[in-house]
C-alpha cells in the first residue's frame, strides 16, 4: 500500500487527530479547540493510506533557527508497517525546513526511531530551560 504524506491543511481530519491525541500520553485533555488552533499556527504533516488519514506530525518553526517537532503519530493498526518513518523521512527532507539549525522533541518511547534520523540526547543539559502552565 502506497502512503501520502501532504501538508495540506484542508485535508487534515481533526476529529480523528483530536481523537488520537486525547488518548496520547503527551497530549491527554488538549480540547478540540487547542488542537485547532495548534495546527493553526504549525506546519502541518498529514498521513493517508488510500484517502484515509492514519497519522500526523506538526513542526513548530521559524524556519531557519528552531525547529519543534510535535504531536507524531500513526494509528495503532498502522504502526510497524515503516510508515513513521517515511514521515520523519519527509518532515527532515522539507524544502521549507531544511535550513533548521535546531531541531528539536520530546519522546518517552521513540528514542530509536529518531536516533536514524541523527537526533540524539541533549547536548549540556543544564543550559535548557522549560516552563509549564
Amino acid at each position: 500500500m502506497r502512503i501520502l504524506i501532504s501538508t495540506e491543511k484542508e485535508k487534515l481530519d481533526l476529529d480523528f487527530i483530536h481523537e488520537f491525541l486525547t488518548r496520547a500520553y503527551w497530549a491527554q485533555g488538549r480540547t478540540k479547540k487547542e488542537v485547532q488552533t495548534s495546527i493553526d499556527h504549525s506546519l502541518n504533516f498529514g498521513v493517508y493510506l488510500d484517502g484515509k488519514q492514519i497519522g500526523f506530525a506538526r513542526m513548530l518553526t521559524d524556519y531557519v533557527v528552531f525547529g519543534y517537532l510535535m504531536d507524531v503519530f500513526i494509528i495503532e493498526e498502522h504502526q510497524g508497517k515503516g510508515y513513521a518513518k517515511q514521515l520523519i523521512k519527509t518532515i527532515m527532507e522539507h524544502p521549507d525546513l531544511l535550513q533548521i539549525k535546531r531541531w528539536m522533541l520530546a519522546t518517552h518511547d521513540a528514542h530509536e526511531l529518531y536516533k536514524q534520523f541523527g537526533f540524539k540526547e541533549i547536548e549540556h543539559p543544564s543550559r535548557w530551560m522549560g516552563k509549564l502552565t
